[in-house]
């Protein structure tokens, strides 16, 4: 056929083009490193991600779930190009809001991370055999939980332990962000994985403020 070699060209750069894209991901995909944990941190991280809640958000005040309602959904439409169905990206979102804010962690930020380590695939498996949302490793199962690795995939279980890591890296390095993000991402000290978390959560942010003044009550 005349066109074929044409065609051919065509569907080789349109290969060159996907792996490029899938080589940029990769080369942001990482895996937290095994270190050696005191008892009193190993029982700590334990018993933080044991604790069966059930990922519901609590408010104080009306105002508060108010806040919490606006953010649902602005997170929910920006995330529907990646979760169409919409009870299931709900159920994500209000479990990584409810997991996060009991980790201490701000909710856009754990976005930003699950974004640039999943691109929000529930069953992502890394080449270092990171699990899940948020990319956890399985020795960590078997560190602080009950020794089953297949449990990661459990949408809350992943975002619990991906929380509890992340807060867990964040208070070895008192605070630092860039250097705990690193550190989540088994590249501590290099700036590709946390600028491109901390861009994710940009966005994140941006999409959550309000468009317009507040309506009276």
């Amino acid at each position: 056929m005349r066109n074929t070699p044409a065609a051919a060209i065509h569907v080789a750069r349109l290969s060159v083009g996907l792996a490029l894209a899938f080589a940029c991901t990769l080369a942001l995909a990482g895996a937290q490193v095994e270190e050696p944990l005191a008892n009193a941190v190993r029982s700590a991280l334990s018993a933080a991600v044991s604790d069966s809640a059930p990922p519901r958000a609590g408010f104080d005040s009306i105002e508060e779930r108010l806040v919490y309602l606006r953010w649902l959904g602005s997170a929910s439409e920006r995330l529907k190009r990646r979760k169409s169905e919409h009870a299931t990206r709900v159920e994500f979102l209000e479990a990584l809001w409810y997991e996060s804010r009991r980790a201490g962690l701000e909710p856009e930020l754990v976005l930003g991370v699950v974004q640039v380590e999943s691109g929000f695939r529930k069953y992502a498996v890394s080449r270092a055999g990171a699990i899940g949302y948020m990319q956890v490793m399985p020795f960590w199962a078997r560190l602080i939980g009950d020794g089953d690795p297949a449990r990661l995939f459990h949408m809350q279980a992943n975002l619990r332990f991906g929380c509890v890591i992340l807060r867990h890296y964040l208070d070895m390095e008192r605070g630092d962000l860039f250097l705990a993000l690193g550190r989540y991402n088994g590249s501590r000290g290099r700036p590709e994985y946390p600028n491109a978390v901390l861009a994710a959560r940009r966005d994140w942010l941006q999409a959550a403020k309000p468009s317009g003044p507040a309506s009276g009550p």
